[in-house]
């Protein structure tokens, strides 16, 4: 599944931009703390989390995660969106918990 696939299909909002929409997501990683992310999300995976502060975009461009989706539909700030756009990382949001989301993702295949 692609990133664009994934946003229609669970019903993710586009908060940056689709950048790569192509890109097949090859794995998922939950998590809040970012030295854990640092540790073990893989390229090209989906980053849930519920953290928008500046870093995320850091962390995401760092380890190239496909696209970050923030939970609970938090407000992210200016700064990191416009850091997002800057270092093309798509950053999606949910009204769900980082639980449900990470479950619908899960049952859609990607593992």
């Amino acid at each position: 599944m692609n990133i664009k696939e994934l946003a229609n299909t669970v019903d993710l909002k586009v908060a940056t931009e689709l950048f790569n929409p192509d890109t097949v997501i090859t794995g998922g990683y939950t998590s809040d703390l970012l030295s854990d992310v640092m540790a073990n999300a893989k390229k090209d995976y989906i980053w849930i989390t519920m953290q928008t502060h500046l870093n995320i975009t850091a962390i995401a461009s760092l380890k190239e995660i496909a696209a970050v989706i923030v939970v609970m539909n938090r407000e992210i700030n200016k700064d990191t969106l416009d850091k997002a756009m800057e270092e093309k990382i798509t950053i999606l949001t949910t009204p769900l918990t980082s639980f449900q989301i990470s479950g619908k993702i899960y049952d859609f295949g990607i593992r």
